[in-house]
């Protein structure tokens, strides 16, 4: 899967010297500087938007910069664990790629008896924090668009965990390629999501370009595996147990937020929120569903999977969210590097900053 979340390709000491964070901090960042002090109110600034394009990505189709700003995002991407990123200036980082969204905190609890280990086993609850956002350049009701939400995992339920824990991050996305989902209602958020390049039309060729540089420093573009949520809170002599693929989807139940031409930010806060009231008066819930059963087929311009035997084994809900500057600029979410088995960190394609396979 392309990177959802790259910024800036400098790697820093909140890199290299990461060793955790606390839930309240990482919150408190995120809400420290909304762009609507309250969401809805009447003279409120408009929601800001960032186009996506070869130029904003790489600086040109025929760009030759050095360093490659995108393949030195790409490996920070998949080898910082930090949780933010604020930089020297503590501005954060421009991102290249899905630069809008609105952040999220609530529970993730799984409540299902599974074969898995980690906060994929039955009784699992930590407090969670998401990212919700919209590629394919669109982010409007009817545009050719992308929704996505990554999220990161920290092993307590205690949102004011007095030392820092560190995190396990998550991806899943609808078609790399867009689609044209009336409603975040229907996403089918997944981890191995299908690719159809030339669903953007010309604009399909900055896909082509992320997947080329994805190859170079890791190995498989399309798929986000799930190990890191295998692993966190396990016993280090216990083996990792992670299942292949996740489906996030809305709970049945949840209402369709009405609107033509509604930004994706706007729906996900009208779940939560009234216009102009800053007080949370709902909570926004996805059901977690997991299998080891998918194949691929079909080409690198269009790629298909197809699943049998989802299992819903718990939920994720969210009850607070903001669109701020931070949540755009600051919070940082790991990709996982490949694993040729995904239960054996011996396979990793990434060690230490460095491919190795």
């Amino acid at each position: 899967m392309p990177d959802l979340d790259v910024g800036s390709e400098q790697f820093t000491d909140e890199d290299r010297l990461y060793s955790g964070s606390r839930f309240r901090d990482v919150v408190d960042a995120l809400f420290a500087n909304p762009y609507q002090h309250v969401w809805g109110r009447e003279g409120e600034p408009p929601l800001p938007f960032q186009d996506v394009t070869i130029k904003t990505v790489f600086g040109g189709l025929l760009s030759r910069a050095r360093p490659p700003r995108f393949e030195r995002a790409a490996e920070r991407s998949l080898d910082s664990h930090a949780d933010l990123r604020w930089g020297p200036d503590r501005k954060g980082f421009a991102r290249l790629l899905h630069p809008n969204a609105v952040c999220l905190t609530g529970r993730w609890q799984i409540t299902e008896e599974t074969p898995y280990s980690g906060y994929f086993a039955r009784g699992s609850t930590s407090l969670v924090v998401g990212r919700y956002s919209s590629g394919a350049s669109g982010m409007r009701r009817g545009q050719i668009r992308s929704m996505a939400l990554v999220g990161k995992l920290f092993p307590t339920t205690d949102p004011d965990h007095s030392t820092p824990l560190r995190t396990a991050n998550f991806i899943t996305q609808e078609d790399i390629g867009g689609a044209r989902t009336e409603s975040i209602n229907a996403a089918e958020l997944l981890n191995a999501p299908n690719v159809t390049v030339f669903r953007r039309g010309p604009a399909g060729t900055i896909l082509i370009k992320i997947a080329t540089v994805f190859r170079r420093v890791d190995q498989e573009p399309t798929i986000r595996q799930l190990y890191p949520i295998a692993e966190l809170g396990k016993p280090a002599d216990e083996p990792t147990r992670s299942p292949a693929f996740m489906r996030l989807l809305v709970a049945p139940g949840a209402p369709v937020i009405a609107g033509a031409d509604l930004d994706v930010r706007d729906e996900v806060m009208a779940h939560i929120f009234n216009r102009g009231d800053p007080a949370p008066k709902r909570t926004l819930t996805f059901t977690i569903e997991v299998t080891d059963d998918g194949i691929t087929s079909g080409t690198a311009f269009r790629v298909r999977r197809a699943f049998r035997n989802w299992r819903r084994i718990g939920t994720m809900v969210f009850d607070n969210a903001v669109a701020s500057y931070n949540g755009d600029a600051v919070i940082h979410f790991t990709h996982p590097t490949w694993r040729q088995n995904r239960n054996d960190p011996a396979t990793a394609t990434r060690v230490n900053g460095m491919k190795v396979r």
